[in-house]
C-alpha cells in the first residue's frame, strides 16, 4: 500500500492549520485551525473490506512534571509514550481519500461528538480526553481528529505517524467508547496491508526552523 498527502510530505513539518495549537509569542501557544490533513491511499490488497486510520505521537513525555512550566524544559532523555490523535474505523472499501477538514475543521471545547462519523465510519476517542480530564472548561470525550499540541518547552521535535490499515473485516469488533489501544488490539489478525506517513511538529521556539 501507499499513503500520500497533499497537506505535508513524509518526514516534513506539519503546517499549523492541521494543529490543535500554534506558536504565540505572547502566550507560548494559541488554538489552531485543527483541520484534519488530506490523506489518500492506493495499491489496496485484494480481499480488503474496510480501512482503519490511526494517528499517534510516539514522543509524548512519560512524566508531566516539567511540561509547559516556565524556566524548565522537558528533557530529551525522558522516556516517551504514545498519544493518540485520531482513531477512525469502518471506513468502507469505496473510500480511498479523505479531504482536508472533512472530519475536523476547528477546535471543539469538550470534544467533537462520536462515535458515528462521515462516510459511515466510526471514530474513537483521542488522548485529549485524558489530557483535559481535570480542566473545567475543556473536559469531555474528544472523538475524532485533534491535531498536534506538543509541550512548548520540549527539547525534541515530535513525530506524528498517520497509518492506514486494510482489513479483512467490514466492521471492527470494538464498541462503546474505544480508543487507540483497543483498536490496535482489535485489528490484530485482520491486517492485509498498511502504509504510514510521518509529519513533524514543535511549539518550542528554539527548535522552529
Amino acid at each position: 500500500m501507499k499513503l500520500t498527502s497533499n497537506s505535508f510530505a513524509d518526514g516534513q513539518k506539519i503546517p499549523g492549520e492541521f494543529a490543535f495549537c500554534t506558536p504565540d509569542p505572547a502566550h507560548h501557544v494559541c488554538l489552531g485551525k485543527n483541520e484534519n490533513p488530506h490523506l489518500a491511499w492506493s495499491e489496496v490488497p485484494a480481499g480488503t473490506q474496510s480501512f482503519v486510520i490511526i494517528c499517534h505521537d510516539p514522543d509524548v513525555p512519560s512524566q508531566g512534571d516539567d511540561v509547559n512550566q516556565e524556566g524548565r524544559t522537558v528533557p530529551a532523555a525522558l522516556p516517551r509514550i504514545d498519544f493518540f490523535h485520531w482513531v477512525l474505523v469502518d471506513l468502507p472499501i469505496t473510500v480511498t481519500e479523505i479531504k482536508t477538514g472533512e472530519f475536523s475543521a476547528t477546535v471543539t471545547p469538550r470534544g467533537k461528538p462520536g462515535p458515528q462519523a462521515a462516510q459511515g465510519s466510526r471514530q474513537g476517542i483521542n488522548n485529549y480526553t485524558d489530557w483535559f480530564a481535570n480542566d473545567h472548561d475543556m473536559s469531555g470525550d474528544y472523538y475524532g481528529y485533534d491535531g498536534p499540541c506538543p509541550p512548548w518547552n520540549d527539547e525534541i521535535v515530535h513525530r506524528y505517524v498517520f497509518t492506514v490499515y486494510a482489513l479483512d473485516v467490514e466492521k471492527l469488533a470494538v464498541d462503546g467508547k474505544f480508543g487507540g489501544p483497543e483498536v490496535r488490539a482489535a485489528i490484530q489478525g485482520h491486517i492485509l496491508g498498511e502504509a504510514s506517513l510521518t509529519g513533524t511538529y514543535t511549539l518550542n521556539a528554539s527548535l522552529q526552523a
